[in-house]
């Protein structure tokens, strides 16, 4: 469970690196009010139902994917989860 989160972690810093908070905030570097809150939780759940209808098509089609690997697209949900998190808590980008 460990290397896995480490190598979540890992992942996220990479992706944070090219996308940046605001990526996540609709524009704003930090999540401040209820209604950074609502519009930053409709982006990730947008970003995971994606996430989710992948992984979907490929466990029900028994398909090999030809980019991201379904263990990558695995730990996306979960980071996403974890930014909701944040976002929810008005911890993001602090």
């Amino acid at each position: 469970f460990h290397e896995i989160t480490r190598h979540m972690y890992g992942l996220f810093l990479k992706k944070q690196a090219d996308y940046g908070p605001s990526n996540i905030g609709m524009g704003k570097d930090k999540i401040e009010t209820d209604d950074d809150v609502e519009k930053s939780m409709i982006v990730l759940a947008v970003r995971m139902n994606d996430k989710v209808q992948r992984l979907l098509n490929l466990v029900l089609n028994k398909r090999d994917p030809n980019n991201e690997s379904l263990d990558d697209n695995l730990i996306d949900i979960a980071n996403y989860a974890v930014m909701a998190l944040l976002v929810r808590g008005k911890e993001w980008g602090k």
